[in-house]
């Protein structure tokens, strides 16, 4: 790896972070292997060696991961049974929920590592807008903490 290469790689992370500072919800796009995993995945285990030094000025990260395109959409975000009338909860909205439970200071990242497709991208225009709520098919709502 050379000098010039490593100075763009830091320069993408730094690029990274000051997005994340601002925006609640941010998106990684680019070819495959192109380092978007390697990109996040530095920024957090620097944030996370800083909070090691400073855990009073800097907040540990915790994160998941989950491809979105692995499972169905009913089972990323639930399904209500028709004739039941019974609410399985989905994978996406359940780690969503027990991120936002969660009530330390601690930044909380939700990874969604995959391909993205219209059909689970638009569901989550809500979480990514101002609203930051995630509404599901059952009528209840998941937001974001402050």
């Amino acid at each position: 790896m050379n000098l010039q290469n490593s100075s763009a790689q830091i320069s993408k992370i730094l690029q990274l972070y000051d997005s994340m500072v601002t925006r609640h919800g941010n998106m990684l796009v680019g070819k495959t292997l192109s380092g978007k995993s390697t990109c996040w995945k530095v920024l957090k285990s620097s944030m996370n060696s800083l909070h090691k030094l400073k855990p009073s000025e800097h907040p540990l990260v915790k994160h998941e991961v989950l491809n979105p395109k692995s499972i169905t959409n009913n089972d990323l975000f639930g399904v209500m049974d028709l004739s039941t009338m019974e609410w399985t909860d989905g994978v996406l909205s359940s780690m969503m929920a027990r991120l936002c439970r969660d009530e330390s200071s601690d930044l909380r990242w939700m990874v969604l590592d995959g391909p993205v497709d219209t059909l689970w991208i638009e569901s989550m225009n809500t979480v990514l807008d101002d609203n930051k709520v995630l509404t599901l098919l059952n009528g209840d709502r998941i937001s974001l903490p402050a």
